[in-house]
């Protein structure tokens, strides 16, 4: 079953554009699917680069509660 398609317009310099034909040409692709896989592929090392939100309170949380420990080990 294919996806819903959306329209959206934008604008890119006009040599990535080209090296993105450029891919399509070679792999035999659309123009379509090989922005949508970079699309993705930006999505997904956003996502992993990115800690989570979660992640990041415990942290601080752990920071906070071992900070006069710090401040020794600091010393």
């Amino acid at each position: 079953m294919a996806h819903a398609r959306k329209k959206y317009a934008s604008q890119a310099d006009p040599d990535l554009l080209d090296a993105i034909r450029q891919i399509a040409k070679e792999e035999g692709r659309q123009f379509q699917a090989v922005m949508e896989d970079a699309m993705r592929a930006y999505i997904e090392r956003r996502q992993q680069e990115t800690p989570r939100m979660h992640v990041m309170a415990h942290f601080r949380a752990s920071v906070e509660k071992n900070r006069k420990l710090g401040e020794l080990l600091a010393k």
